[in-house]
């Protein structure tokens, strides 16, 4: 293993374990966690910042591999990646696949009601852009700039992997801020 990513401020729970288990992987996240992981002797080889989100390289290997941005006007620090040989694209929170019938298929539990209404890209859209989105300009540049990869499947953290059509789906939820970013963009 070559790399941990920790995709964002909140989702890195398992980085400990991971970063045990494979000491020489290069460690990668978003600013702040480098604090916030600091009692866990975690030492992050490579720290996304707002400064340094558009010229910071990992390395050659992985900026061939890897389409990275950063995205600080996420409420959680977002840190997606698209890795360009299966036109995959994989993130935390910046999108939600609801409900998650992989996640349950083995329990008995339900993922309930809140889950299976978030589905709903109107819903999703809202909450982006009423919610989620911090620094609404930033959030619509970074979403702009996801926008331009070429991906079809999205790995989310909530919720199934959406195999096909995944540009069209989140064209759908990110459509406000798309929309936003290129009105901003023409004056």
């Amino acid at each position: 293993m070559k790399y941990l990513v920790a995709p964002d401020y909140e989702h890195h729970i398992s980085l400990t374990p991971w970063h045990q288990e494979y000491p020489q992987a290069k460690v990668i996240g978003v600013e702040g966690l480098d604090e916030k992981k600091k009692s866990e002797d975690i030492k992050f080889d490579v720290i996304y910042t707002k400064e340094n989100r558009h010229t910071l390289k990992v390395d050659e290997e992985w900026d061939q591999e890897f389409d990275v941005e950063y995205v600080p006007g996420h409420g959680n620090k977002e840190l997606v990646v698209n890795y360009k040989k299966e036109k995959t694209l994989i993130e935390a929170d910046l999108m939600f696949n609801l409900p998650a019938k992989e996640q349950y298929s083995k329990s008995d539990e339900s993922e309930g009601m809140f889950t299976a209404m978030f589905n709903y890209p109107g819903v999703q859209r809202r909450m982006f852009w009423y919610g989620i989105a911090v620094d609404r300009p930033s959030f619509n540049e970074s979403v702009s700039k996801i926008d331009k990869w070429d991906f079809d499947r999205i790995i989310p953290c909530h919720g199934d992997v959406i195999e096909t059509g995944g540009k069209s789906a989140f064209r759908n939820v990110m459509l406000w801020h798309l929309n936003a970013f290129s009105a901003g963009n023409k004056k």
